[in-house]
Formats: C-alpha cells, sequence, structure tokens
C-alpha cells in the first residue's frame, strides 16, 4: 500500500473520530487525543490486508487501540472507554449489519445467515481484543505496583 494512501486513510480516519468526539461532548485535549486511536486502527487494519482474513484484521487493530486506550488512560487519568469508544468507530461492521437486515427482510435467508455469521465474528473479535489487552494490562499493573511495594518495604526508591 504506497504511503500516501496510508497518511490519507490517518487523515480521515481521525477527521471522522473527531466528529465523535463533538457528539459525545469530548472537551479539553481528550478532543484531539482521542481520534488518534482511531486512527491508528484504521492504518494498522489497512496494513493487515495481506492476512486475507478481516476478522483478524479486526482483532490486530482492536488490540491496537485498546493498548492506546488503556495507555492514554493512565497518563492522563481519564476513563479508558473515552478513548477507546471513539478509537473502535473505524473498526464496527456496519457494512456488515445493514446488509445482514436486508438480506433478512429481503428473505434471502442463506446470504442472510452468512452475513450475520461473519458479523457477529466481526464484533467477537473486537470483544476479544478489548478483553485481552484489558486483562493483560491490569496484571502487568497489578504487578508493576507488586514490586513497587516491595521495592518500597526493603526501603528502596
Amino acid at each position: 500500500m504506497p504511503i500516501h494512501s496510508l497518511i490519507l486513510d490517518f487523515i480521515y480516519a481521525y477527521i471522522a473520530c473527531l466528529a465523535f468526539t463533538l457528539i459525545y461532548n469530548m472537551r479539553g485535549k481528550f478532543v484531539l487525543l482521542a481520534p488518534l486511536g482511531g486512527s491508528i486502527a484504521w492504518i494498522i487494519y489497512n496494513m493487515m490486508a495481506y492476512t486475507e482474513s478481516d476478522i483478524l484484521q479486526n482483532f490486530i487493530a482492536t488490540m491496537a487501540v485498546s493498548l492506546y486506550s488503556e495507555t492514554m488512560a493512565r497518563v492522563y487519568k481519564a476513563p479508558v472507554t473515552m478513548f477507546l469508544v471513539v478509537g473502535l468507530l473505524p473498526l464496527v461492521p456496519g457494512a456488515g449489519i445493514y446488509y445482514t437486515m436486508e438480506y433478512l427482510v429481503m428473505g434471502n435467508q442463506y446470504a442472510f445467515g452468512q452475513s450475520l455469521v461473519h458479523t457477529l465474528a466481526i464484533a467477537g473479535a473486537l470483544a476479544l481484543g478489548i478483553v485481552l489487552v484489558s486483562s493483560l494490562f491490569r496484571l502487568c499493573m497489578m504487578y508493576w505496583y507488586h514490586l513497587k511495594r516491595r521495592r518500597l518495604a526493603r526501603g528502596g526508591k
């Protein structure tokens, strides 16, 4: 993928996520920081196009945006959801949901079933990526504080 295409994708994803920060009534520096997660997720999603599995692409991109959200939440002492909800917007399977409902209304049961399973798999990949990163991040933070307490108990800094 050419570099100018990646830059344009980054900018477009940032602008789209920026609009949602205004809808969610975010204020201050979060208006500019939260859309970065969506841009990062979209770039990683596009860079993983060689995998030939959009479920894997969504999973890896979700892990990246979750890691970004957890880190920014700790740095700025803000809720993770502020960064996570906006960052996940480019990855939400909106077209899949639309086509699933269209197939249902049209009565095409076979296409409906395929589209439903695929859309649910993408949603599951998003959920699994969030849970995995969040759990590992919290586990690492607990270990970090345990080591810090242990060092302080020994009289170190």
